[in-house]
């Protein structure tokens, strides 16, 4: 059974969180932000490749090759737009309805580039 469903493109922060905690999770949280917005709040066992870097064809990160991928922004289009360019070049990719505004409203942990307790702003 796949994790993601035939058409399915898009999961809520709680599903998001779901299939991405733990070491052992089926999907990695692949956060497309800038560095700035990054370094201020990010969700716990993340993994960073901002959008303007996978606009550009850079790789991604080699911890997440080949993993089903929720990909999460802060709050705009851009979750969905990185989503749709990795799914263009065959990755397993999804992005989540409310971005790391709604992660952090839901209660889902939030730290900083230090490890402390981070903002999404």
């Amino acid at each position: 059974m796949s994790l993601f469903r035939r058409g399915e493109n898009r999961v809520t922060v709680d599903e998001a969180h779901r299939r991405t905690r733990g070491a052992d999770a089926p999907a990695v949280l692949l956060d497309v932000r800038e560095q700035t917005e990054w370094n201020a709040g990010h969700a716990p066992g993340a993994v960073h490749a901002p959008l303007s870097g996978l606009t550009a064809e850079a790789a991604l990160p080699g911890v997440v090759r080949g993993r089903p991928l929720v990909v999460i922004r802060r709050g705009g289009h851009r979750s969905r737009q990185a989503a749709a360019l990795l799914a263009a070049r065959g990755a397993r990719a999804v992005d989540d309805t409310g971005g790391m505004a709604a992660w952090a409203r839901a209660g889902h942990p939030v730290v900083d580039a230090h490890g402390n307790d981070g903002s999404t702003a």
